[in-house]
């Protein structure tokens, strides 16, 4: 019996959204590629959770998108960071550090 798929934490899958958007603007199957390959297969987003994660970050002034033509010359909506959602990941990735040193400190408890 294989592992099941891990479950996100609150916020997690925005701010791993936001990382995959920090460098390049992507479309949805290029930003699930991203923290597939980069987990190195450990986590896997799915459509269902993916699109509505883009649609808040849009809300929230985190991301932009627009439509492009993709690597395979199929219509795709990209989308891009903005300056607040720099600064969002930025705020995300420092409370996430906090956070994970801080449950790294109890796993390693006698």
């Amino acid at each position: 019996m294989g592992r099941p798929d891990p479950v996100f934490l609150p916020g997690t899958l925005d701010m791993l959204i936001l990382k995959a958007l920090s460098k390049e603007p992507r479309h949805g199957y290029s930003i699930a590629q991203y923290v597939h390959e980069g987990s190195r297969d450990v986590l896997r987003v799915e459509e269902g959770a993916l699109y509505p994660a883009l649609h808040r970050l849009e809300l929230r002034g985190f991301v932009q998108s627009e439509w492009g033509t993709s690597e395979n010359n199929r219509r795709a909506k990209y989308y891009r960071l903005t300056a607040d959602g720099q600064r969002e990941l930025e705020r995300e990735a420092t409370e996430w550090s906090r956070v994970a040193a801080a449950v790294t400190r109890i796993m390693r408890l006698a």
